[in-house]
This record gives C-alpha cells, sequence and structure tokens, in this order.
C-alpha cells in the first residue's frame, strides 16, 4: 500500500475522504487492516506530504485515529486534544491542513467512556484541565436543556460527549473563516464520529457535505 501522492491526493473529493475512513474503520474492526510497508511508506514520504484528511480526537490512549481508521504514513493529519475540543491552535492547524497542505475533510472524533467528557460533567477544577474542560460545557447546557437525568449519570455523560462532537463541528467552521470559505466553496467537508472502545467501533454522528 503506497502512501498518497499529491496526484493520488487530487483525486480525492470531501466525500470520498469519508468514505476512506469509513471503509478504513470497518476494516479495524474485521481486523482486516491493509498489510503496509511502513518502511517503503517513510521513504515515499521523505520530499513531501499528502494527507487527505485531518482527524481531531482526544488523547485518550485507545483513540488512535491512524489504527482507528487504518491509514498509514503520510495519509492523514492528527490533532489531539482532551475532549476534542478546539482552540485557536487547533483551528489554525486545521486551516494549514486543509488550505495549504490540501486535505479534504476534518473530521471530529469523540468516544465512549472520556475522562474529559466525564470531568466536566462533574465539575474538575485542577490547573489548566479547569479551562480546557469548561469548553464542553455548552455541550452540558445543550443535553441538561434536553434531559432529566443528573450531570454524572453515566447515560447523561455519553450523551454530552455525542453533543460536544456536533458542537465542536459547528465551533470549526463558527471561529475558522478559512475553513468556513472551504467548506462552502465544496472544497471540504465537516464530519464527526463516536468510537466505541469496547467495539472498535466508529458512529458516523454527522456528516456536512456540499455538493
Amino acid at each position: 500500500m503506497k502512501a498518497h501522492t499529491a496526484e493520488t491526493q487530487a483525486t480525492v473529493t470531501p466525500a470520498k475522504a469519508l468514505e476512506i475512513l469509513i471503509e478504513g474503520n470497518q476494516r479495524f474492526v474485521n481486523n482486516l487492516k491493509f498489510n503496509r510497508n511502513l518502511l517503503g511508506q517513510v521513504n515515499d514520504t521523505k520530499d513531501g506530504q499528502w494527507p487527505f484528511a485531518i482527524i481531531l480526537s482526544c488523547i485518550d490512549s485507545r483513540t488512535s485515529a491512524e489504527l482507528i481508521f487504518d491509514q498509514g504514513l503520510g495519509d492523514i493529519f492528527s490533532a489531539r486534544i482532551a475532549g476534542n475540543v478546539v482552540n485557536e491552535d487547533i483551528l489554525g492547524s486545521m486551516e494549514y491542513a486543509c488550505k495549504v497542505a490540501g486535505s479534504k475533510l476534518v473530521m471530529v472524533l469523540g468516544h465512549s467512556k472520556c475522562g474529559a467528557i466525564n470531568g466536566a460533567c462533574a465539575g474538575v477544577k485542577m490547573g489548566n484541565l479547569t479551562g480546557l474542560l469548561e469548553k464542553v460545557n455548552p455541550a452540558i447546557d445543550a443535553v441538561k436543556a434536553q434531559s432529566s437525568n443528573g450531570t454524572s449519570d453515566a447515560e447523561f455523560v455519553e450523551a454530552v460527549a455525542h453533543e460536544n462532537i456536533t458542537h465542536t463541528m459547528g465551533e470549526v467552521l463558527r471561529r475558522s473563516e478559512v475553513l468556513n470559505e472551504l467548506y462552502e466553496n465544496g472544497e471540504i467537508a465537516i464530519a464527526g464520529g463516536y468510537y466505541d472502545v469496547e467495539t472498535g467501533e466508529v458512529e458516523f454522528v454527522k456528516s456536512m457535505i456540499k455538493e
């Protein structure tokens, strides 16, 4: 399996980029991963990289995007932060990936049993983590408005994890003029996924693709 080149990246549409990730996760779940020569891909990418997507995921040790979506070296950009939230640095990285390096998809990947989401729901305060977890509050407030369950209820926490994915997707377009323009022009798509740490399966919760 060869690494992407400028030519192969150019043939990937936003919709195709999402399809590649869906198919990759199906291979991962069924333990049918592509046989890659990773050292060969090191050589293939020594002069440049042409990833087709950037994936924002949590720092959780179980949520490595390259593994979950069965991708190789040079295939995707991977941005990781607890709770898969956005800040200016993450947005700038996404802008680079899409506007400069040619990626066609922004994926926000949350997951089940997320410690950051659980901590945010519990109101954890600890150093710099306090400000990070506060970025989950809009998702907490949205779920509170729709639920009578307490904030420590497991079902409530998982609902917040789902809501946080779609909220983050909205924040990407709201806070980045660069990415919003690319999306409106149909040059990139935005998608959200929810990874189940028990099964390895990604639930694709929302996709925004301009035809």
